[in-house]
């Protein structure tokens, strides 16, 4: 307010004494106006001119969902990808996805219609969570692409089959993607490690792991399933320990399973906690491949 004062490059305000002594208060009161009158008019031409001449555009960007299909097979976590029929990355594995087809379509219904088309799989038996958004300008050779990454872990899920512009789809080891050994599409080993680190965070933290077990099933049954998703062997006796602190995680079946050498094994069952406290935090993972006890 201070340049208003001041008068508009080089204009400046009458003197008083120029004024003459017919001059009156209220005519200095109305310098303020005038100068703020001429200051709207000046910025009006010059940003109304610059806002003609260089009009703005929205930037040319792609929407995406990618999927990560998580599930036990063989002792393995493993994870659903799909062979690319197209370019670019033709012949690559990659996780199913695609761009959304119109712009009333929502990403979970994209990912949903992603999923069935590229591997055949029954939507409505799977629970999506999103995963995250990966936005590096250089991560599709075709332009600018937003994903947005959904997950979903599940057991028992059927083979897939390919189709759309997949040439073939099917279930492959994560400890193959993780270790690089499976080399994937654009940034999709990236997606893959933060699926496989939310499965892993979701078995400290929830019961999740009874859902991979038969309705009654063993502590071994139950400690074969953590050490699959965390990827690493865990000491028995440290495992019942944690088993026990946590209440509500898994209750006696009142059955046994019959051994062949020894006493039967003591059956349990999935108990009414969903969400474990304390929680099933990892171990630490030694040089050695061995569980160190915290």
């Amino acid at each position: 307010m201070a340049a208003l004062g001041r008068g508009i490059r080089g204009v400046k305000p009458p003197a008083p004494a120029a004024l003459g002594r017919s001059s009156s208060l209220a005519h200095h009161r109305r310098w303020p106006k005038l100068t703020t009158a001429l200051l709207f008019v000046r910025l009006t031409k010059t940003y109304g001119r610059a806002m003609s001449d260089d009009p703005w555009e929205p930037p040319a960007i792609l929407l995406a969902v990618d999927l990560v299909i998580l599930t036990l097979r063989d002792s393995r976590l493993h994870v659903l990808l799909v062979e690319r029929g197209i370019e670019p990355y033709k012949g690559t594995q990659a996780l199913p996805g695609g761009f959304l087809q119109h712009s009333q379509e929502s990403l979970f219904a994209a990912a949903h219609r992603e999923l069935a088309e590229e591997a055949d799989l029954d939507v409505e038996t799977l629970r999506l969570e999103q995963l995250g958004v990966y936005d590096d300008p250089g991560r599709d050779p075709r332009g600018r692409v937003v994903s947005v990454a959904f997950l979903a872990i599940a057991p028992r899920l059927p083979e897939p089959t390919a189709g759309t512009d997949a040439a073939d789809a099917g279930w492959r080891p994560t400890d193959l993607v993780l270790s690089g050994d499976l080399r994937l599409a654009f940034d999709h080993r990236r997606i893959v490690t933060d699926g496989v680190e939310r499965a892993r965070s979701k078995l400290e933290h929830s019961a999740l792991a009874t859902a991979f077990c038969g309705p009654t099933f063993t502590i071994t049954d139950l400690q074969d399933v953590y050490e699959a998703v965390w990827g690493m062997p865990l000491d028995p006796r440290n495992f019942y320990r944690k088993i026990k602190k946590t209440d509500g995680f898994i209750i006696p079946a009142d059955s046994a399973r019959k051994a062949t050498t020894g006493r039967p094994a003591r059956l349990f069952r999935a108990g009414p906690q969903e969400v474990l406290h304390p929680p099933m935090i990892r171990p630490v993972d030694s040089p050695n491949g061995k569980e160190q006890v915290l």
